[in-house]
């Protein structure tokens, strides 16, 4: 049985009349990097809100290490959002404390490491940082969780080629090996070479899934940005 499951799963906003996912089947497995990727409104942000219970009017079956979602599967998950989750105003200790308090596998050692790594200074308020370190906290805070699956919607979306380069770098050193790793994002350029599958989607429908090897064998050699380019231009 693969670790994530989506069996026949559709989703349609209250007074669309498009559906946002249509008849979507995935099933993936532990110790893959995984790119969800499509232009935006394709269904990325739906799949994934679906996946860690924000939205539960959906058709279908979506189960999570053979469970369904509820406290059970969200506890396996740590989310990186597409938008900011802190409130600026606090302060990184207070941040931890709250990390400690509602996650059992939070380590905050692992947590100050990367903050010295990224230079951040643990004393600080958050609404000090820059909107770079911003994201690099944010970062740090899901990637020190001992999850089995981490979600990061646009996790490098809205900041320079030099923090992209720092945000993937964090990325690859500090997840759990055994884990699922799903990234969300329409810029394909700069993660491709570290997914081991790509998950192509638009209109709420799946148009490709493979290995990123088999795609590109497949696409006589293109790279990932270059396929997508030709499936969504």
């Amino acid at each position: 049985m693969a670790f994530i499951e989506f069996k026949n799963v559709s989703f349609k906003y209250r007074g669309s009349s498009n559906m946002a996912l249509c008849d979507v089947n995935i099933s993936l497995n532990q110790g893959q990097i995984v790119g969800l990727l499509g232009p935006n409104g394709s269904g990325k942000t739906t799949f994934i809100k679906i996946l860690v219970g924000l939205l539960k009017t959906y058709k279908g079956e979506v189960l999570v290490d053979g469970q369904t979602i509820g406290p059970e599967s969200k506890a396996l998950i740590s989310y990186l959002p597409d938008s900011t989750y802190l409130e600026e105003t606090f302060s990184i200790q207070h941040v931890i404390l709250m990390f400690k308090t509602y996650y059992t596998d939070f380590d905050e050692n692992k947590f100050l490491s990367m903050l010295e790594i990224m230079q951040i200074n643990p004393q600080v308020k958050i609404k000090t940082l820059s909107k770079g370190n911003k994201e690099k906290l944010q970062l740090a805070l899901i990637l020190s969780r001992n999850a089995k699956v981490y979600i990061l919607d646009e996790p490098i979306a809205g900041v320079d080629p030099v923090q992209r380069d720092f945000i993937i770098q964090t990325i690859l050193t500090n997840y759990a090996k055994d884990a699922i790793v799903i990234i969300c994002t329409h810029l394909i350029e700069d993660i491709q070479d570290i997914l081991d599958r790509a998950i192509f989607i638009n209109c709420g429908k799946i148009i490709l899934d493979d290995t990123c090897e088999n795609l590109t064998n497949i696409h006589e050699g293109k790279t990932l940005n270059e396929i997508f380019k030709e499936e969504f231009r």
